[in-house]
This record gives C-alpha cells, sequence and structure tokens, in this order.
C-alpha cells in the first residue's frame, strides 16, 4: 500500500458476486489499486447464504473477524460457530479450508476478511475438484483430478 485507507463498512459501495444460485457483496477496504502486500474487505452475507465456497490456500493466510450477526464456518475439524467480535485464522493448508455461511434466519452477516495478498498463490475447491492459480498479471482456473 501507498497510502493510509479508512473505510466504514456501512458507507462502502458492495460488489455483488453470484455464483451457482448464491450471493453475497463484497465492500472493499484496500481496492485492487492499492493492495500490496494484504487484502481486506467487509463481507456481507444475506441469511440463508455462504460467502466464496469451501476452499483453501496455498500461500495465503485469512482472518475473519466477525462485526455482525452468527456465522458458521465449515473447517476439516467441523463446524465452528461464530458470535460478534469472534475471529478465525484460516492456515495456508488443507487443514485452514473453509466456507462461511450466515447461521441466522433473519439477521445478515457481517465480516472483515484480512489476509495477505502473496502471489503466486493456488486455491483449492475440493468439493468441485478444481482451483485456480493467482498471478500478479491474472488468474487461471484448472481441475483437479
Amino acid at each position: 500500500m501507498n497510502k493510509i485507507i479508512i473505510a466504514n463498512y456501512r458507507e462502502t459501495e458492495p460488489q455483488v458476486i453470484s455464483r451457482e444460485g448464491n450471493s453475497f457483496a463484497v465492500k472493499p477496504v484496500i481496492r485492487e489499486a492499492d493492495a500490496g502486500k494484504c487484502a481486506a474487505s467487509f463481507v456481507e452475507v444475506e441469511p440463508g447464504r455462504y460467502a466464496y465456497g469451501y476452499h483453501y490456500h496455498e500461500v495465503n493466510e485469512e482472518v475473519f473477524y466477525i462485526i455482525r450477526g452468527h456465522a458458521v464456518v465449515r473447517t476439516p475439524e467441523g463446524e465452528k460457530n461464530l458470535k460478534e467480535g469472534d475471529a478465525i485464522v484460516f492456515p495456508a493448508s488443507p487443514e485452514g479450508a473453509h466456507v462461511i455461511r450466515n447461521g441466522s434466519a433473519t439477521e445478515k452477516l457481517v465480516y472483515l476478511d484480512v489476509g495477505t495478498r502473496l502471489t503466486p498463490d493456488v486455491v483449492h475447491f475440493p468439493d468441485m475438484a478444481s482451483g485456480m492459480v493467482y498471478f500478479s498479471s491474472g488468474v487461471h482456473h484448472f481441475r483437479e483430478s
């Protein structure tokens, strides 16, 4: 990063991501053009929805901090229930596989997603036997055998 950044999740414009009948909103704290060694976004997940999909990174680590709501995080060790004020850390390995979903039937889940941003990074989606490689110049998708 080359500047100080201040962001408020109530005031940041959302980018809605929709995949396979699921959607969630990402509100960048550090925009792609400003990113350096880390990334940060506010993520909003409506009741009954999840963010991103079950995955793990080979290089980058992530931390989720629950701002509002009730989260259920699927991990290789089973589901973890998180509440406002909780943080969870995911190592860069299969042991750090995760997906977060809104555990409430009525309240929006809001969390801060912070992670390292090293390239290249390989992201695996075990449930879909696929993945992607992030390079500084772009993304390559692949199928696992």
